[in-house]
């Protein structure tokens, strides 16, 4: 089946741990600061806080010292053809231990539409009457099938969450109390056009189901607090003085109007 080959390499990578996935490791990184959107790890789900007008890139990288085929959506729509998105659908094939970033909408072998943070109705999604999957981020990981390789049933996929993101999650769920959230949500509109260039390389799945199903939800700051899975911040707690005026010098003042 041919695929895309994302061949462009990055140098610099966010820290790990801040990554959803095992085989492939998805970050979302805001592309005017270059630096990764914190994930929060919530009830088993990654979220993270997007800002109206803001690019953004979903980061993928291969863990792996073999290639992986990653069939990427946002918004419930695969990012290479625009159909709604399925397993058996077209993905960037990356080569082991390579990360690349999916900056947009892809156009043609050389162009995408970025990815920008929009209002709901103004999402591609919205716009083309697919409204039912707005704000996730999704990353099916295939392996390949090696000559001579029978083909097996694809182990489960691995759970989103390790024991360390559990304890926050719990820690944040018991110190806020969620409310509900803001009725607006936020979407991934089709923006500006842009060169990114890619190639067709042959790949055979291993199997027809994914070793690994990455999701990430994301929306606007203010719901993700209205939501409690940002968690707010702990007012300062004020303390009476028992001598306020204890730091002045000075004398008896006259009362008013004398």
């Amino acid at each position: 089946m041919r695929m895309l080959l994302a061949f462009t390499c990055l140098t610099v990578l966010a820290p790990p741990s801040q990554a959803a996935g095992h085989l492939a490791e998805v970050l979302v990184i805001d592309r005017d600061s270059g630096v990764a959107l914190r994930t929060y790890y919530h009830r088993g789900e990654y979220w993270v806080a997007g800002t109206p007008g803001a690019r953004y890139a979903i980061q993928i990288r291969n863990t792996l010292h073999e290639r992986l085929l990653a069939v990427t959506s946002v918004d419930g729509v695969n990012v290479l053809t625009g159909d709604s998105a399925r397993f058996d659908q077209s993905g960037y094939v990356l080569e082991g231990e390579q990360s690349y970033e999916i900056t947009g909408w892809r156009k043609s072998q050389a162009e995408v539409a970025v990815f920008e943070f929009a209002a709901a109705p103004n999402s591609y999604a919205a716009r083309t009457g697919r409204l039912a999957n707005i704000g996730v981020i999704g990353v099916a990981v295939f392996r390949e099938q090696r000559p001579a390789q029978v083909a097996s049933a694809p182990p489960a996929p691995a759970a989103p969450g390790e024991s360390r993101e559990k304890a926050e999650d719990s820690a944040q769920r018991s110190s806020v109390v969620p409310q509900a959230p803001p009725v607006a949500k936020l979407g991934t509109a089709h923006g500006a056009r842009e060169q990114s260039a890619v190639e067709f390389t042959d790949f055979l799945r291993a199997s027809s189901s994914p070793n690994e199903i990455v999701r990430i939800r994301y929306d606007s700051r203010e719901n993700l607090l209205a939501l409690g899975i940002i968690p707010r911040a702990a007012a300062p707690r004020w303390a009476p003085d028992p001598f306020p005026g204890s730091s002045l010098a000075h004398f008896v003042p006259d009362p008013p109007d004398l």
